[in-house]
């Protein structure tokens, strides 16, 4: 009833709010990793961006999805280790410990998950792989896309586009095609940049720069972003391989021992993966 009231008496306003709720960072637990790491922070846009680290070698980031934190990728910790990688998780701004982005406290924004990761990679070092889950999987495909170096790329419930789920808030909201057409205008001034620049599979059928070889892992039966999602992103990208679970879901995926295995074989099976050779061929 909000919206209908609101689009009746001051449209402006219905899409002011469809805004406001479509960047709102769901909230939840934040738990640390079972082994702290090197914790630091690496300054984006003047704000803070947590960022932990273990080891030596090669450097996998990963980064985590809408909502979530860096240490939903505990399980990924020490079998990346025990391959020979360093592991750089960072919480994207207004997640985790990292500070509020621009849009204010508890308000996300999918470029900036996309700047955040290209900041901390520059000022880490380069990137043997990036793995990203859900929101942060498009994100780094994005990151890619617009120009970041990286050997591979691993994308775990990834979003392919963001506009289809645009179509699903409005109905569950109950607000119009003309609200959610000019929400997502608004949008577009607010990050500079117009929303066909996060359609991933378009923008990757039209990459002119070779792109790296990327390993889709994706649940059957995920009920946040469709399978179809990973297929749609698989026939895009050159190179692109995809692994179906079922009955891990959105979330449980990250912790599944044989998805952990089955991306870490993946990185470790290429031989850019020997850590004296990785960072030589990332640089070259």
């Amino acid at each position: 009833m909000t919206f209908r009231t609101l689009e009746k008496v001051a449209p402006p306003a219905a899409v002011r709010l469809a805004e406001r709720l479509w960047c709102t960072v769901p909230r939840g637990p934040v738990r640390p990793f079972d082994v702290p790491g090197e914790r630091f922070v690496v300054p984006v846009d003047g704000r803070s961006v947590v960022v932990e680290s273990w080891g030596e070698g090669p450097i996998v980031y990963l980064l985590h999805g809408w909502g979530g934190w860096r240490g939903q990728f505990a399980a990924f910790r020490q079998p990346l280790l025990d391959a020979g990688f360093r592991v750089v998780a960072l919480d994207a701004p207004s997640h985790g410990d990292s500070d509020a982005g621009s849009f204010g406290r508890g308000r996300g924004l999918l470029p900036e998950f996309t700047v955040a990761l290209t900041r901390v990679v520059e000022a880490v070092g380069p990137a043997h792989a990036v793995v990203g889950h859900s929101l942060g999987g498009a994100a780094a495909a994005i990151a890619v896309l617009d120009g970041l170096r990286t050997r591979h790329l691993v994308l775990v419930a990834a979003m392919a586009d963001a506009i289809p789920y645009t179509r699903d808030y409005a109905a569950t909201f109950g607000f119009s095609e003309r609200t959610r057409v000019a929400f997502l205008s608004r949008l577009e001034l607010r990050v500079k940049r117009r929303m066909t620049d996060f359609d991933v599979p378009v923008r990757a059928r039209a990459a002119v720069s070779p792109l790296p070889p990327a390993l889709l892992v994706h649940d059957l039966r995920d009920k946040e972003v469709r399978h179809s999602d990973a297929e749609t992103l698989v026939a895009a990208w050159p190179g692109a391989e995809l692994r179906s679970t079922e009955g891990l879901g959105h979330r449980r995926i990250l912790r599944d021992p044989g998805v952990v295995a089955e991306v870490v074989a993946h990185l470790v099976g290429t031989p850019a993966a020997r850590p004296e050779q990785a960072l030589e061929d990332v640089n070259a």
